[in-house]
């Protein structure tokens, strides 16, 4: 939607009372016949909001803008042909004999006539359609400038991150040496949280990357958790369609998990479980995100949106303004998060 919907309804009011305003007291004006023309003015306003409603609320959002302009350009001149016929014979059987008697001189199906009925009724959904068009583009261009500013502030929090990067691998590195010797466990730790910051500090950079560099992201996150909350953490990611051909944008996973680990492990007495299960359809592919909830004063905490999962929002909707669907379902056991992606055609 466009505007906030009490906005929608205001300027929605005001144009269209504006519209009749001028058919009855605009036109009437010129000839002083005020009666007739506020006739005029009731019957016009009812068939120009019709099509002006469809062809910007509907026709446009549902087929032109989806690719579907057959639909599109059929609808539209069926809509155009029906109300041109029901405006030029209410005019010429009910308006015309009462009001505007002279007019009745032009045959009822005269082409010029329906050229200039056609005209009117275009012309006032051409200016509706006008600032619909107007606040569309506002409204990217607003959503561009978020998007890079988003992207900025990410970057320059990489960047504060970025604290001699190759020191810290180095060191690493020369830690993960000397623990497969001593500790392969520790090793193994190290090796988790080398990947978890490289792809932190450099893939991250990118606009998408791979689903399965995320998904491999994730992976590292767990293990680190695995070594804090030991047993009590039962933890897999499922994926069960190839993912090597998708992509997604970096980071946008990781809140969500953590969300899982912060609401369903870390308040959680007894072990806990979290469930990823990955998934491809025809034009879509699904992250769905479950994880386990005590019954526990702490537990109600689970069903509140935190600050991560307002930013993934956000994102989503900068991101995949039409593509996406994102859904989360409370259960008193459970917390499931569900996103679904539009893959591109």
């Amino acid at each position: 939607m466009l505007l906030r919907p009490n906005r929608e309804v205001v300027f929605n009011l005001i144009f269209w009372l504006l519209y009749f305003f001028y058919e009855w007291l605009g036109l009437a004006a010129l000839s002083g016949n005020y009666g007739s023309y506020f006739i005029n003015a009731c019957m016009a306003l009812p068939l120009s909001f019709v099509i002006s409603y469809l062809t910007v609320h509907v026709y446009i959002k549902r087929y032109y803008k989806k690719g579907r302009q057959l639909e599109f350009w059929t609808l539209q001149i069926a809509t155009s042909i029906i109300l041109l016929l029901i405006r030029r014979n209410v005019n010429y059987y009910f308006i015309y004999p009462r009001y505007f008697p002279w007019a009745r001189e032009v045959p009822l199906y005269s082409l010029g006539k329906l050229i200039v009925e056609l005209v009117n009724l275009y012309l006032i959904a051409g200016v509706y359609a006008l600032f619909y068009f107007v606040r569309s583009w506002y409204e990217e261009r607003q959503k561009a400038q978020s998007l890079l500013q988003e992207k900025t502030l990410a970057e320059l929090e990489v960047l504060k991150s970025q604290v001699q990067p190759h020191f810290i691998f180095n060191a690493l590195n020369n830690i993960y040496s000397t623990a497969l010797r001593t500790s392969p466990e520790t090793a193994s730790l190290v090796s988790h949280l080398s990947s978890f910051l490289n792809y932190n500090l450099y893939e991250a950079k990118q606009n998408f990357v791979a689903l399965k560099a995320e998904i491999g992201y994730l992976r590292h996150y767990i293990e680190l958790q695995k070594n804090r909350y030991g047993d009590k953490l039962d933890a897999s990611i499922n994926i069960y369609d190839e993912i090597n051909d998708l992509y997604i944008a970096p980071l946008l996973l990781l809140p969500l998990i953590e969300n899982s680990v912060k609401h369903g492990i870390a308040n959680s007495i007894e072990q806990g479980w979290i469930r990823v299960d990955v998934s491809k359809d025809r034009d879509h592919f699904s992250i769905k995100i479950e994880n386990s909830i005590e019954e526990s004063a702490e537990a109600g905490e689970a069903g509140r949106e935190g600050i991560g999962i307002t930013n993934v929002r956000k994102r989503l909707r900068l991101l995949y303004p039409d593509g996406h669907e994102f859904r989360i379902v409370a259960e008193p056991h459970s917390y499931l998060v569900i996103l679904k992606i539009k893959t591109p055609k």
